[in-house]
């Protein structure tokens, strides 16, 4: 038993990685999502008009920058950028040691689709199963077509495949600790690789690879403009890479910042007793004549029959739900079928999804 742990603390200059930092550099690009979301999200909640299409296409936007980033490291460094980060590599799962640093073409192809597709995939598909559960909570009922059929199916599979997804991932791990194979994840036995450790030889290569990109100014107009687009998206994987690299401690202040246990505590620390309810104006104005009173009564009920009226219908409110992004209340269907369209408040423009509709219930219901 001891044998087979050694290497996990091991500091000998073996080249298979310990089980710590292969699952640090997973971490560190799990954080990275949801904080680039959070900080998307704060851009659009204050200005909705310039910055509210990045919050619809996040998803998209991110793969986008991922694709890029991910490409750059897997030419330049054989590796993800978090798998750089650690000062890890990736080699053909056949190569014995000492692994070269390079990967083959069909190893990268199948490493930058896993490592950028596979995420995304997974992120639409929450999505989609959060959308549907939403819609089943407010007894929303699609048309039970055959396809439709199909789909609720496979959406009420996916909690069970991605169980059993987890439980691969953590057999595969268990078998990594004890030498059994020499892949921690399934997405590399998947892409045919495996990690390992950067060695001298490996930087020293990767400073001669970088010195010796050169300018093809005798060359094509093509091969000059594809240079150009080279050179540019190298550039912006750079300046990605250096961003990410000096904010990652901040990355991860903010997810531990965000997360429910430190808000519930931040919360019981910062919050402050609930002001008692303003005393009604009737009572302030019973000693005074009649016809102020009666004045009065007559705005209270035409601002009374204002405020029960729906906003978008502009009709007495049947079903009254709150937009707890605004606080504006609506009828049910009228605002679930606009924020469905649009993913917004229709009086602030603020990002919104159906999970923040809130029903209301008065007393005389």
């Amino acid at each position: 038993m001891a044998e087979a742990g050694a290497h996990l603390t091991s500091t000998a200059l073996n080249e298979q990685p310990s089980i710590f930092e292969v699952v640090a550099q997973e971490s560190l690009m799990e954080a990275v999502r949801p904080a680039l979301r959070h900080a998307v999200k704060v851009l659009a909640e204050s200005n909705p008009s310039r910055f509210g299409f990045l919050w619809r296409s996040f998803d998209e936007l991110y793969l986008m920058l991922d694709l890029l980033l991910q490409n750059h490291f897997l030419s330049h460094c054989s590796a993800s950028f978090s798998e750089n980060f650690y000062s890890l590599k990736r080699v053909t799962a056949g190569q014995r040691p000492p692994a070269l640093l390079g990967l083959h073409r069909k190893s990268h192809w199948r490493s930058l689709l896993l490592l950028c597709l596979v995420p995304y995939l997974k992120a639409k598909l929450e999505a989609t199963l959060v959308q549907q559960r939403d819609e089943e909570d407010f007894s929303i009922r699609l048309a039970q077509t055959r396809r439709q059929k199909l789909y609720r199916a496979a959406m009420a599979a996916y909690p069970y495949v991605n169980s059993a997804w987890h439980a691969w991932v953590f057999i595969q791990q268990l078998l990594f600790v004890f030498g059994v194979v020499r892949t921690h994840s399934p997405l590399l036995w998947l892409a045919r690789v495996r990690l390992a450790r950067l060695n001298a030889q490996d930087i020293r290569h990767m400073e001669l690879r970088s010195s010796r990109t050169g300018n093809p100014a005798e060359g094509s107009l093509v091969q000059r403009a594809l240079w150009l687009i080279s050179q540019g998206a190298r550039g912006v994987a750079l300046s990605l890479s250096s961003s990410l690299s000096l904010g990652v401690f901040f990355l991860q202040f903010l997810e531990w910042w965000y997360s429910s246990d430190n808000q519930n505590t931040v919360k019981t620390l910062t919050s402050l007793p609930a002001p008692p309810p303003p005393v009604h104006l009737q009572q302030e104005h019973s000693g005074q004549d009649s016809s102020p009173v009666s004045s009065s009564k007559a705005e209270d009920t035409q601002l009374s029959s204002e405020r029960t009226k729906c906003p978008l219908c502009r009709r007495l409110r049947t079903n009254a739900t709150v937009l707890s992004t605004s606080g504006f209340v609506f009828c049910y269907r009228c605002i679930y079928m606009y924020v469905k369209a649009n993913r917004r408040c229709p009086l602030t423009s603020y990002p919104t999804d159906l999970q923040h509709l809130i029903k209301i219930y008065s007393p005389e219901s």
